[in-house]
This record gives C-alpha cells, structure tokens and sequence, in this order.
C-alpha cells in the first residue's frame, strides 16, 4: 500500500464497476456535484477518457487492461492523498487488478453498477453489444471477455431498479458510515436541488 489519507483527514476513491452500459459513469457525474455541495474537491476519471489520455495505445488484452487500472489507481491514489474525492468510473474487468488497486489506494469504496446483462444491451445505443455478440468485436467484456463480479462491494446497485437519485444517495449514506462524511456534509450532499434527476 502506498499509504492513506485517513478517514476524514483526506480524500478518498469511490470506484465504479459494471459491465458497458451499467451506468457508471451517470452515477459518477450525478455524484460529483452532490460531494462539492457537502464542501469537497472532486475529480472525476471516466474511463474513456482515461484510455484516450493517460492510457492511449493500451489495447484490451488482460495485461493491458490491468495496466490501465493500475495507472488509474496510481493517480487516484495522488489526489485522494491530498484530500480529493476521486469517482473512478471505469470496467476494471478483473477482481484481482481491483484488488491491488485498493491496495494502492487505502481509502478505496467500490460501487458494483450491476444492472441485469439485458438491461445493458437494452441501453446500449452505440449498438456495441450487437457487434460484439455477432463476433465482430473481440474481448468485448461480458461478451466474449470475462467480467469477475466483486465479491465484497462496499455498494451494489442494480441501476434497473433504482432511480440515479436513490443510487447515489446509497453511495452517501456509506460514504458517511465509513467515515469519509461528517453528519452535516451528508446533509448539504442531500438537500433539495443537490439530488441527481431520476433517468
């Protein structure tokens, strides 16, 4: 571990999971302004963005996605470290890279996003799952490349049967039971206007 803030000392990762589609990145966005209303630094890493910036010329082999997650978890670890939120939205496939990234990180709160596999391709508009299921895109997670589900999320949430308003509200009231939100931050994160809009 390369050491962690605290528990509110410093900031802290909340790492989104879930297959293409689950909702990880809405959730994420949705919960930025909320953190900012309760008084902290937020920063947001999309994992698209990620690939296009820190991770460009990574493919999608198990060694490069591996490599992606631990060159997230690295710079997550810096800003949570000087007192940044960090919302990581990103597949990270493979339980064992996860684990090594909350390793890296310490203050790590993982969100499994796990809506129902149809459920995803329902929500699909880019039409990637209908490529990838009629095999013509290789390693396409949940397809024809694994997904290794957590096996003890700090939060799961199934987005087809909540609203993003109630998912991040979840994803506050843990924040505060571990620690990372005082009482009154977790009020202003919750006040009126500062709800996400339901989907």
């Amino acid at each position: 571990m390369l050491g962690t803030a605290g528990k509110g000392v410093g900031g802290a990762v909340v790492w989104f999971t879930g297959l293409s589609g689950a909702g990880k990145s809405t959730l994420a966005e949705a919960l930025l302004p909320r953190l900012k209303a309760a008084g902290k630094k937020v920063e947001l890493l999309d994992g698209d963005i990620v690939r296009t910036h820190l991770s460009k010329g990574l493919g999608y082999s198990r060694e490069d996605r591996d490599l992606n997650v631990a060159r997230i978890a690295f710079v997550s670890h810096l800003l949570a470290r000087n007192g940044v939120f960090v919302l990581v939205a990103a597949i990270s496939p493979f339980r064992e890279a996860r684990d090594r990234a909350r390793a890296t990180i310490g203050d790590f709160v993982e969100v499994h996003v796990a809506p129902p596999l149809d459920e995803c391709i329902k929500r699909d508009v880019k039409g990637l799952y209908e490529r990838a299921l009629a095999g013509q895109i290789p390693q396409f997670t949940g397809v024809n490349d694994p997904y290794e589900e957590p096996l003890a999320a700090e939060v799961t949430l199934d987005t087809s049967a909540l609203t993003v308003a109630q998912a991040t509200s979840r994803i506050l009231i843990k924040l505060r039971e571990l620690g990372y939100l005082e009482e009154s931050e977790l009020a202003r994160a919750e006040a009126p206007g500062n709800a996400a809009s339901a989907p």
